[in-house]
């Protein structure tokens, strides 16, 4: 455990048992941070606050009423927002053709429009400077198949995040993005990283030789939201093991690997 968050406040929107933004939330607390943990699902903050040592709000990211709610809790609790982190997600895998108005609406609301409007809110109340992160992925730089609607809003989100540094740089607000790979320990990507043919693919395309766990994402936010990253903004910061450098494995591979674990 370390201070260097100690005089710091934060958010953390998208917080599940066992998902990332919850490994990000314990980091600040054990760091030192006054947390404000957020999600859809009253029962799961619940559990990690109370593990953790956060306070809690719920919040839909979809919602203007439930970001500006938020945001006013953490206003009312802290006095200030120092650093704001969206870790929320939607993990659709879906043919390119087969991807329904009803799913792009949904997908643009959760990682784009909702963010979008989460981080309005952020530089609206950060009023001494503050740090703002955008939890990414390796699939807005690299390919991977069936996946364009996850893909594409979470590469527009990724551009916005370097416009607010743009623009409010000025204030002392830095924003980034943080990209992981898969993530083994995490429930969007555990499933897939845990079977061993599948594991192997990912390993093949992974300089440093291991898949991801959530204290890799959750080490680098903590790095971003304090001190020491004070000149680092607009950047997207790749916690991946090195894989952007090679690729995904492709559906033919995945279909490979399990025929001849069947075989």
């Amino acid at each position: 455990m370390t201070n260097q968050l100690s005089s710091k406040t934060a958010i953390v929107l998208g917080v599940t048992p066992g998902n990332m933004g919850h490994a990000i939330a314990r980091r600040f607390v054990d760091d030192g941070a006054a947390v404000l943990i957020a999600g859809r699902r009253k029962d799961a903050l619940v559990s990690v606050a109370e593990e953790i040592g956060a306070q809690w709000h719920q919040c839909d990211i979809t919602s203007e009423q439930d970001l500006d709610s938020l945001v006013a809790t953490a206003r009312d609790l802290f006095g200030r927002i120092d650093v704001g982190v969206n870790a929320t997600g939607w993990g659709l895998l879906a043919p390119f053709e087969e991807t329904s108005k009803d799913d792009l609406e949904r997908m643009a609301a959760t990682q784009f429009v909702g963010p979008f409007q989460f981080f309005q809110r952020l530089v609206r109340n950060m009023t001494d400077g503050g740090s703002i992160i955008q939890i990414s992925s390796v699939t807005a730089s690299i390919m991977f198949e069936n996946h364009a609607a996850y893909m594409g809003t979470k590469a527009g989100i990724d551009h916005v995040i370097r416009c607010i540094a743009n623009e409010y740089g000025h204030r002392g607000i830095r924003a980034n993005s943080i990209a992981p790979g898969g993530v083994a320990d995490a429930p969007m990507s555990a499933g897939g990283l845990n079977y061993p043919p599948i594991r192997s693919l990912y390993l093949r395309e992974i300089p440093l030789g291991r898949v991801g766990v959530s204290e890799d994402v959750a080490n680098a936010a903590a790095w971003l939201a304090g001190d020491e990253s004070s000149f680092v903004t607009g950047q997207v910061l790749h916690v991946s093991g090195g894989q952007t450098l090679r690729r995904n494995p492709s559906i033919a591979d995945f279909v490979g690997a399990h025929a001849a674990e069947q075989a």
